[in-house]
């Protein structure tokens, strides 16, 4: 009888892994949605093929070194596809807590949730430095972040292992549940060391500090991809339980989905006001980035929270990137979609939230942590733009940025049937 149980309880575990990581790729969808609606229309084919193509990259480059650097496990996953039911069972035998134990399932579902975790990372990149850099450039990138430069800080939070050998994060009080530092920070530390090298788009900026407004081209796919995000979040947030198959986890799984709902609101209405308030208008590109905020925030520690507490926190987030947006143009740091606001500030936010609710983590631990991935990612990421640039230049010429990196990258046009301003 009890032998039936941990194999239904492995089952469904296992499933429910599969499925958050289901939502977590249908993420990818909502990242190239909120791009394409958030760029010109010259750019829309160059940022959708980014997209897929990153995604692709994602996939193989974890498959072949990425996993086995996070978890020292094999290179191109040898051994993970044989799982010997006698030896499952007998884990759960030695578990100490039995049925209500930690959390056991297929490595193959493990591999599975992982990598859409390292793809999300990497999508956060391709809106930041969009509308003119090369293609090319840019996937070439995407080798080192997602074969090495993610899994190596990923080691050193998720993995356990100790920085350099220098100290371990997790020694210091350091949590991260979902992912706002490992993968949002990440991402976003990613992205502003390539546009620092890049430049902003020609026009953008003013010779006497004037800064320029460009408009996206279709908002109504910039709406659908917030959706499509906000959706794939509880996927992201929730299957980070890593359990299902007992109650306090099923329990937890709920209040997590309920918390990441609740801040992505709290996020959304608080940058709509705080929109209204400075211009006078409803801004929905600011009401969109602060539902994405908001997520942002709370995927730190969505578990310990109360619903109000999230919301809250959303709404902190929410603020914030909408400052952190005007605050980076003020820089001349030209950053399209807000990426960098919305991932990389509200990342650290998230990161230094979590000691509030969460009594095993620590605001030095916290700190520690963030500032570690951080200079890890930015250091790393500066270093390989810099020889891409040396070796192939990462941004297109005046002349193709000015006719749209669709034609000069792709050759066809996303709306042919329509003249595209340049």
């Amino acid at each position: 009888m009890e032998s039936n149980i941990f194999h239904l309880q492995y089952a469904i575990d296992t499933f429910y892994f599969l499925v958050c990581g289901a939502l977590v790729m249908w993420m990818a969808a909502g990242f190239a949605m909120l791009e394409s609606g958030l760029v010109r229309a010259k750019n829309t084919t160059e940022i959708l093929t980014k997209n897929v193509a990153l995604f692709a990259v994602a996939s193989i480059m974890y498959l072949v070194c990425g996993y086995a650097i996070m978890y020292d496990g094999s290179l191109l996953l040898a051994g993970i596809e044989s799982t010997d039911p006698a030896a499952v069972l007998g884990d759960y035998a030695a578990r100490e807590d039995g049925f209500e134990g930690g959390s056991i399932y297929s490595g193959a579902a493990d591999f599975f949730f992982q990598v859409v975790f390292v793809a999300t990372a990497m999508s956060i990149v391709s809106g930041a430095v969009a509308e003119r850099m090369k293609l090319w450039a840019f996937l070439a990138f995407a080798v080192v972040m997602t074969g090495v430069i993610y899994p190596l800080e990923g080691s050193w939070t998720w993995g356990g292992k100790d920085v350099f050998g220098l100290y371990n994060l997790g020694d210091l009080g350091f949590s991260d549940f979902a992912g706002s530092g490992i993968v949002h920070m990440a991402g976003a530390a990613a992205a502003l060391a390539g546009v620092i090298l890049l430049g902003a788009r020609k026009g953008k900026y003013g010779p006497n500090g004037e800064i320029r407004a460009i408009p996206g081209a279709n908002l109504p796919l910039a709406a659908l991809g917030t959706f499509i995000l906000w959706m794939g979040w509880f996927g992201f947030n929730g299957g980070s339980v890593l359990k299902l198959g007992d109650i306090a986890s099923a329990n937890s799984v709920a209040m997590v989905f309920l918390n990441t709902n609740a801040a992505a609101a709290g996020g959304a209405i608080a940058a709509l006001i705080t929109g209204r308030l400075l211009f006078g208008k409803a801004d929905l590109t600011m009401l969109l980035n602060g539902a994405i905020a908001g997520l942002v925030v709370i995927t730190a520690e969505p578990s310990t929270p109360s619903a109000l507490v999230a919301t809250l926190w959303g709404g902190l987030g929410g603020i914030a990137v909408v400052f952190s947006i005007l605050f980076l143009d003020k820089l001349r740091i030209d950053d399209p979609v807000g990426a960098i606001s919305a991932h990389g500030v509200c990342g650290f936010i998230g990161l230094m939230l979590v000691p509030v609710t969460n009594s095993g983590s620590t605001f030095s631990g916290q700190l520690i942590g963030a500032v570690t991935i951080f200079a890890w990612v930015f250091l790393a990421s500066l270093l390989v733009w810099g020889i891409i640039k040396a070796v192939m230049g990462i941004r297109v010429s005046q002349e193709e940025e000015y006719e749209g990196v669709d034609l000069s990258e792709c050759g066809m046009e996303a709306y042919p049937e329509f003249v595209t301003g340049k």
